[in-house]
């Protein structure tokens, strides 16, 4: 072997070797919930009767579906980094619409048809349609900043996919501070401000996954 190949094969041993993107996603995940926790702490904190809430099904609820939601589109996001995988891991993604469609379902068989209207607007819709996407954005970031680093076929997608997997997370958090438990409120305006946070992902996918 001659010697400038000797000194180049070294050079490539010693090479810090790239993480592969799975396992990079992972990192993400972490880094975006500690991200979507320090801005939750320092713009809204949890709301006052927070350890009496816990005791609510309907406040705990909120937590689950937003969990789920950031679950599966983890999982999907993950599913759709490998090429040859098909579109059935989308199915994933009809689980949390289904435990709120349920939820829903039981809100308006137990809550007076008076009611309904109330439950639906609650207290803070705005506040919230304004702090989960904000809760977001630096989960979004992290995501888009680490599948720039992979080679992604379907960069709208993805994007998009990247968004609803910060969504879930902001919306997790921002349960917290949250004073309105009712799932018909959850189902209109989390709803609307993950679809949000999605369509930031995907626009962030057209303009930066592309290779």
């Amino acid at each position: 072997m001659k010697t400038q190949d000797f000194i180049a094969a070294l050079a490539a041993d010693n090479a810090p070797q790239p993480v592969p993107p799975r396992r990079a996603l992972w990192l993400a995940v972490g880094g975006a919930f500690v991200a979507a926790a320090v801005a939750f702490f320092i713009l809204l904190g949890p709301r006052p009767d927070y350890m009496a809430a816990l005791s609510s099904l309907r406040f705990l609820f909120k937590f689950a579906v937003s969990l789920a939601l950031a679950a599966t589109a983890f999982w999907s996001l993950r599913a759709a980094l490998r090429p040859e995988t098909g579109g059935g891991f989308k199915m994933a993604l009809l689980v949390a619409p289904s435990l709120l469609l349920i939820a829903v379902a039981l809100e308006l068989s137990v809550v007076p048809a008076a009611d309904w209207v109330a439950r639906w607007f609650g207290q803070n819709w705005l506040l919230c349609m304004t702090f989960i996407p904000i809760l977001s954005l630096a989960p979004l970031a992290i995501f888009l900043a680490v599948l720039r680093e992979g080679a992604s076929t379907r960069p709208v997608s993805t994007g998009a996919l990247a968004g609803l997997l910060a969504g879930g997370i902001g919306a997790f958090f921002y349960a917290a501070h949250c004073p309105d438990d009712s799932p018909l409120f959850v189902a209109s305006w989390y709803t609307i401000a993950i679809a949000a946070v999605t369509g930031m992902g995907a626009l962030g996918g057209a303009r930066w996954l592309r290779w």
